[in-house]
Parts: structure tokens; sequence; C-alpha cells
């Protein structure tokens, strides 16, 4: 039987080199722990592999070596749908489509992971709620394409949040916002991850701001993670 803390684990990394070629790997984390409720945020240089963990951890990328466990689910095996919750830089949004539609993926994919019967009404209410909470219903209707990049990045974080996932994986989503903007969505997410006790793994370039989202920061540099130290301020991080 798992012991409690055992049991608050929803990541777990063990042993995980990332990268695209065995012979040149981005980095190496010998153990990653996150639990539920818990916002982690990973800071470091462009170009050092972050978003390609993210996407490792997403099953978008197989690890050279090691395993990844999410939600339960060993990779290659997926987790159950809507459980794990993407919002990649390049958004991944259907631009010909308008903004419920967009937003309609991710509800559907929550109500398809239920045990319970829903109704395309009760889809469509739900996605809407998610779009207001996001400040876009005068955008309901609109394609994508007509968005500006900050709205568009919004529509992606109310798909994710739609699908009332148990994990959320976050790529620089509070990009191209404006800072009135960028303090409400943030604070839409960490608020869903406080009230639904899911796990956040946020990339944020802005140190500043990963310290204020996060519950532990680390930093990716010289291939490996490493907890972050300020001269002002110790975060206690257990890799």
């Amino acid at each position: 039987m798992l012991s409690r803390s055992e049991s608050d684990i929803i990541v777990k990394l063990d042993g995980v080199t990332i990268g695209y070629e065995e012979n040149n790997p981005l980095a190496t984390i010998p153990s990653l722990l996150i639990k539920r409720g818990e916002i982690l945020a990973i800071a470091g240089p462009s170009g050092i592999g972050k978003s390609t963990l993210l996407k490792t951890i997403a099953g978008l990328v197989s690890p050279l070596r090691g395993t990844i466990e999410v939600c339960g689910a060993t990779l290659p095996k997926r987790p159950l749908r809507g459980d794990l919750g993407y919002i990649p830089q390049r958004l991944g949004l259907i631009r010909h489509a308008s903004v419920m539609h967009n937003v309609l993926i991710g509800s559907r994919a929550s109500m398809c992971g239920s045990m319970q019967i829903f109704t395309p009404k009760e889809a469509k209410e739900s996605a809407r709620n998610v779009i207001c909470e996001m400040g876009l219903e005068h955008k309901i209707w609109e394609p994508v394409k007509r968005l500006s990049g900050g709205q568009q990045r919004r529509v992606a974080t109310a798909r994710t949040l739609a699908q009332a996932p148990k994990v959320i994986l976050a790529d620089e989503f509070l990009s191209e916002l404006d800072d009135e903007t960028m303090s409400h969505v943030a604070e839409t997410v960490v608020r869903y991850a406080r009230e639904n006790n899911a796990a956040v793994i946020l990339v944020e370039h802005d140190v500043s701001r990963a310290r204020e989202l996060a519950d532990r920061l680390v930093v990716m540099d010289d291939g490996r993670l490493n907890p972050f130290i300020s001269s002002t301020k110790t975060l206690e991080v257990k890799i």
C-alpha cells in the first residue's frame, strides 16, 4: 500500500535524459517528484531544453533514457483523456475556428474522461464559463485567426482549463500579455490549481514572476535542474 506522501505524487521522473539525439542530450534529471496541488516553475536560458522537458512529460517526445509517470500512467502509456493539460508555446489552436470551438475541445475532453454522461449543452456551458474567466466573452464566436497574440494565448489557456486536468504543463503561457491581463490569467490558473488540487509545471523566463507564482522554482542549466538560490532568499527545493 502506498503511503500518504507517495500517493500525493502525480508526476515522477526517474533517471530521465531528454533530447533528440542519443549522443547530444539536452539535460539529465536523476529524480523529480511533483505533488498534487503543487506549482513548479522551471527557468533558465533559451534553447537549453525547458520546452523539450515539458514535451517529454506530455508524451510528445520520447525520453532518451529513464521513466516518466504522469497521473498513474507510465509513458508511453498516456494518462486518461483530459487528465493532462498542455499549453504549448505555439498554442496548437485551430486558427479558422471560433474561440468557442477551440475551447469546446478541452471541455469535451474533460467530459469524455468522466464516468458521467454530459450533454452538448453542458459542454458548451462549461466552455463559455472558462472563456468568460479569461475575459474573452466578447470574442466567443470570433475566428481565432482574427485575435491578437495575447488573446490567442488566453484561448489556449481557456481550452486547457476546460479540460479540468489533474496536471497542467504551461510553456511561457503568460507571454504577449499586458501586465493587467497577465495578472488575471496567472491568478486564474493558480486558483484552479489550489481549488482542484492540480499540479502545474510551468516554464517561465522571468525569474521574479516565476517566484511569485510557484511553490518551487528550479533553474535548468548545464544539462541539469538546480534549486534556485538568490542572495536574499533560498527556496527549499528537493529535486
